[in-house]
């Protein structure tokens, strides 16, 4: 079951290569009732505690397949539903430290029936205090 925020709190944690933490991950969920083509969706960027990532920094885990910002627009077959879950993992050497941290997500995405020019009415910023725990 999700959780109401736009940002789960289920998820939130480090990534680790063996030993070495080399990021950290948030997983998200859709608002739009109809779902998203990856195609349509646009880059994200975050903030964490003031912190900003985006462009390569940071990747979407959808439908278990692990896509960079910019190849987005390369799967228009690719769908987003509004009941799974997107990871979005941010590439942080030594990732997040354990304990709150203001999390901000900001993404869009262009609709089929709106001119490209109108894509960005859909974008929106969420805002969570998360706790990032071991």
């Amino acid at each position: 079951m999700f959780e109401k925020n736009n940002i789960q709190s289920r998820g939130f944690q480090n990534v680790y290569e063996g030993d070495k933490v080399v990021g950290f991950q948030i997983p998200i969920r859709s608002t739009y009732y109809r779902g998203v083509w990856l195609s349509m969706l646009r880059p994200a960027k975050i903030t964490v505690d003031g912190e900003k990532y985006d462009g390569e920094q940071i990747t979407w885990t959808i439908n278990n397949k692990i896509f960079e910002q910019a190849e987005l627009k390369n799967y228009p077959n690719e769908n987003w539903n509004i009941q799974d879950l997107a990871i979005l993992t941010v590439r942080k050497p030594n990732g997040l430290k354990y304990g709150l941290h203001n999390v901000e997500v900001f993404y869009t995405y262009s609709a089929s029936y709106l001119p490209p020019r109108l894509d960005t009415m859909f974008g929106e910023t969420f805002k969570r205090t998360m706790v990032l725990v071991k």
